[in-house]
């Protein structure tokens, strides 16, 4: 087994190619379940910086389940995680150390970073210098060694690492014990909908942003490209006329965009190369994004001050020096109220005109 990074997986083409995941276990109140349902029994660990893993923080905080998964929040920048192994160049994610001293990327340039930031904490349970430890700890044969990791303090070890899985889990499994138990986020008349358009977002949108920036290729990059400008203005249309992707309710699929939009103009659109459109100068994707930052609990889970870090100096191939760019204060701007109320408004009364025109024409026959 060789460890590995996103980055390590490339098409002979020049592309993207992401790889499964590999720990796909399930939580369930079934009575042959080997990981049920319980309270303080499950910790998460992630990762600001990472929309995947903040996924589950969303889903946790709107949920209500704060009180019944605790979490760990490893560092944003990435270091090597066998430092004391030369031959080892495996670089990814690792625990806060307060005692720790300031530290620069994996090719001694940029920063100094600090070793411990405000919401970062060391592993609580085994005091693991890295993800990566985890990992091992559990008998992980994959080698990529991603966040977030569902893990289970009672038997120690993995439940899944995939966050698709982990956000269904939060929504179905989890509800005696939920503050928002009534909340259904993936409602039975929607079902249908949300797999129709997760089917598109996640390859275009969710993967497609590393598809442009991970591509080694210029081919690579124009198809990416493409994929993600036709999502991009797909999504402007679709929530031009429904107040959320998959219909009148917020779902977990909205919850997958989120993560990404939100994302999209302080890092995508420099960093992957993204820059056909932006979330700022699309009206309709910057109302929608504000209106779901400003539910409860959603604003603490993203981190924007992270998110940059984390990008812009753990991959010395994408950006030697580790300069981190100013941006536009997109944050500040998702403060500021949204419009979607009004926007459903003229949508609903344009449905009405065009349903009275039908009438007009019918009578008129």
């Amino acid at each position: 087994m060789v460890a590995r990074t996103a980055l390590d997986e490339m098409g002979d083409d020049g592309s993207f190619k992401r790889k499964d995941a590999a720990w796909r276990n399930w939580i369930s109140g079934e009575e042959d379940a080997k990981f049920k349902p319980e309270a303080s029994r499950y910790h998460l660990f992630v990762a600001y910086a990472c929309p995947w893993a903040t996924r589950t923080l969303m889903t946790r905080a709107v949920k209500g389940l704060e009180d019944v998964i605790d979490v760990t929040v490893v560092m944003p920048v990435w270091k090597k995680t066998k430092p004391e192994d030369p031959d080892d160049k495996h670089t990814g994610w690792v625990f806060a150390d307060p005692n720790g001293e300031p530290y620069r990327n994996t090719i001694g340039l940029g920063g100094p970073f600090p070793a411990s930031l405000p919401g970062n904490e060391p592993d609580p349970f085994y005091n693991s210098y890295s993800v990566r430890e985890l990992y091992e700890r559990a008998g992980d044969t994959d080698g990529k060694y991603t966040v977030p990791v569902l893990w289970d303090k009672k038997t120690n070890t993995i439940v899944s690492n995939e966050s698709a899985d982990i956000i269904k889990m939060l929504n179905r499994e989890f509800n005696a014990f939920a503050k928002n138990p009534d909340l259904e986020l993936e409602p039975e008349d929607l079902r249908e909908t949300m797999e129709e358009v997760d089917s598109w977002i996640y390859p275009n949108i969710n993967n497609g942003v590393y598809r442009c920036g991970f591509a080694k290729s210029q081919e690579a990059y124009d198809k990416a490209i493409e994929d993600l400008t036709e999502a991009f203005d797909r999504l402007e249309n679709i929530l031009s006329e429904r107040r959320y992707i998959a219909g009148d309710k917020f779902t977990l699929s909205d919850i997958r965009l989120f993560v990404t939009l939100v994302r999209y103009d302080e890092v995508y659109h420099v960093y992957f190369k993204t820059n056909t459109r932006s979330i700022t100068e699309t009206p309709v994707l910057l109302n929608y994004v504000r209106e779901i930052y400003q539910m409860p609990g959603v604003k603490e889970t993203v981190n924007m001050e992270q998110i940059k870090m984390h990008y812009y100096c753990s991959h010395p191939d994408l950006n030697k020096f580790s300069v981190i760019p100013k941006g536009n204060n997109f944050e500040g701007l998702l403060k500021m109220p949204h419009n979607r109320d009004q926007i459903m408004m003229l949508s609903q009364k344009s449905l009405v005109g065009s349903w009275s025109v039908r009438e007009e024409k019918k009578d008129s026959h």
